[in-house]
């Protein structure tokens, strides 16, 4: 760790006082390690600052040549198409934010979507990236190809493609760049076959592997996958049958959690993911008209309760409190079972944790993406919580791109009194917080996506009224 004020952080105060806005590092150049001494202005919390730090995330650590988003860094394993997606749109935000030029955001979305389109699709076991359109969870970093046996993932293929449509509707210019995203985006979007993924139930299989055919568990519950139905839905080429989201919403669970009844999913990501895309405040399905709510309402009564729940903290966890909380899928500090103040415990490495009626599962981790891809929906509580995290932990939870992954004040580290701090930044974790902060200050991706006309089909062909869709 070096003891000096890290360059990028020094122009970027630099063009503070100038006004003029700083170009990240080219690909493959990533920023090092925070200062080990940080002055009290990088101390000071700002959603500005979180956003130009979570941007360079994407901008700055994917990968040369094929512009793949890593799964996390400064560990390296390997790509992950949903970062990549969720990489796609923070371009958007970079160049509204003047972080990077519209031109320079254009040209590395062209190269994303140009080697998207590029790689290799078949049933082969390896040397593939996707299939039928769909791609493998996973890539390798050095050729974008399916890491290991990964299985081709639905979900994580829907947001990527969530992340080529953003592009698609944002880039409406007549540049050859620009032209050539639409085309691309286009092209991409098109070859996926939804209706190739479905199963004997009408519903969307989570994966398929090559060798074992279609992965059992099927998307059912209310989840993540709103934004991969209304994906299929919308397409012309390959669209899901008409009763999809019929069929999709008649296994949701409306139940009481805190007190409050709502449509119940455990961890935040659940409520975050498909709303980081589509605006869903005032429009309703069925199912939301019959009770009254829509899905936006609803992910404020999550947020809020997996608050309530941290406050309550029935698992006695230590720094719990109501500006210190959240649970998410995220990072943790490992598989350990071990006894603390005559209580058994036993903490998870990556996990999905959460809490509703439907279970808990609370090791004492804290993500900050779980308040940071909330903040549309509970802004005074989630900015409260995000403030006390960056200025209480900034020497061990804030870097050169935002918050680490997570953090556990409970974990006996014998080398760490104060407890467990990850390492790593997850690109998926990333995502939520840049995108739902910009939603939530400008609307951006919210009204791209509203005028792009195949989540415009989606929504209608998944029985969507109301709101702004009536306009």
């Amino acid at each position: 760790m070096v003891k000096y004020l890290p360059l990028f952080l020094l122009a970027a105060i630099m063009a503070a006082c100038s006004g003029t806005p700083v170009a990240p590092t080219p690909v493959g150049g990533p920023a090092g390690e925070a200062a080990t001494n940080p002055t009290e202005l990088e101390r000071q919390f700002s959603l500005d600052e979180l956003q130009e730090r979570t941007f360079n995330f994407f901008w700055e650590t994917a990968l040369p040549d094929n512009y793949q988003i890593p799964d996390r860094w400064p560990t390296k394993r390997f790509s992950s198409i949903a970062a990549t997606g969720f990489g796609l749109t923070s371009y958007l935000v970079g160049a509204e934010r003047g972080y990077v030029s519209r031109a320079d955001a254009a040209k590395r979305t062209r190269l994303t979507l140009e080697k998207l389109w590029s790689l290799p699709q078949g049933p082969a076991m390896a040397g593939v990236a996707g299939h039928k359109g769909l791609f493998y969870h996973f890539l390798t970093n050095d050729k974008a190809l399916r890491y290991k046996d990964v299985e081709l993932s639905t979900i994580d293929s829907g947001l990527l493609m969530a992340g080529v449509l953003s592009s698609q509707s944002y880039f409406d210019g007549d540049t050859d760049d620009e032209r050539r995203i639409r085309s691309l985006a286009d092209s991409l979007y098109l070859r996926v076959e939804w209706d190739w993924a479905l199963n004997e139930q009408g519903r969307l299989s989570m994966g398929w592997r090559p060798d074992k055919g279609f992965i059992e568990h099927d998307w059912s519950g209310y989840n993540e996958a709103m934004i991969l139905l209304i994906l299929g839905m919308g397409s012309p080429a390959h669209p899901l049958p008409d009763d999809a989201w019929e069929r999709w919403s008649a296994t949701y669970e409306w139940s009481d959690f805190q007190g409050r009844n709502h449509l119940n999913f455990s961890p935040l990501f659940g409520h975050q993911y498909s709303q980081m895309y589509i605006d869903f405040r005032g429009i309703q399905d069925d199912y939301m008209r019959a009770h009254d709510s829509d899905y936006f309402t609803n992910s404020q009564v999550a947020t809020l309760t997996n608050r309530e729940y941290c406050i309550q903290n029935p698992g006695g966890f230590a720094g719990y409190g109501p500006d210190q909380w959240g649970l998410t899928a995220c990072d943790g500090p490992g598989e350990l079972d071990t006894v603390i103040n005559g209580k058994q415990l036993k903490f998870f490495s990556y996990r999905a944790r959460g809490a509703s009626a439907r279970h808990i599962v609370d090791d004492g981790t804290i993500s900050p993406t779980a308040a940071g891809g909330s903040v549309p929906f509970a802004p005074d509580e989630t900015i409260a919580a995000l403030n006390h995290m960056w200025t209480t932990h900034y020497d061990s939870l804030v870097g050169p791109y935002g918050f680490k992954d997570a953090f556990n004040l409970t974990y006996p580290d014998p080398n760490r009194p104060e407890g467990w701090f990850d390492i790593d930044y997850l690109g998926i974790d990333q995502g939520p917080i840049l995108i739902q902060i910009e939603n939530h200050r400008s609307g951006l991706i919210w009204k791209l996506m509203k005028k792009n006309k195949y989540i415009r089909k989606g929504l209608e062909r998944s029985g969507f009224t109301g709101g702004w869709m009536a306009k």
